[in-house]
């Protein structure tokens, strides 16, 4: 997979990363200037510390559990479960069980 689309592909979403012991691992799947798509896999009770971002952001689960933080409060999102997350407010992550998250970043 390319983040050049010239032709249409169809991926299975989970097996387009694997999990490390101990880890988060990530791989961009598209970019481009209106957005990114991330696909991450998170060891058991690995996760990413509090940042912010500019841009409007969906984060789709589709392994596994996550307790994703926003602005101080708590999401628990499960497998085929997505969040909503709005641009410039404190996120952060942690996965309750190993995890696979899509990231989807809208930038305009």
């Amino acid at each position: 997979m390319s983040t050049d689309i010239t032709e249409p592909s169809v991926e299975r979403v989970a097996d387009l990363v694997n999990y490390q012991r101990g880890a988060v691992v990530s791989r961009e799947v598209l970019r481009n200037k209106t957005g990114t798509i991330t696909i991450f896999a998170f060891d058991e009770g690995q996760g990413l510390s509090e940042h912010t971002a500019p841009f409007d952001a969906v984060v789709s689960v589709v392994a596994g559990e996550m307790e994703i933080m926003i602005a101080g409060a708590p999401f628990r999102v499960k497998d085929g479960e997505l969040l909503i997350m709005p641009a410039n407010k404190p996120h952060a992550l942690k996965a309750i069980a190993k995890s696979k998250m899509l990231l989807i970043m809208i930038r305009s």
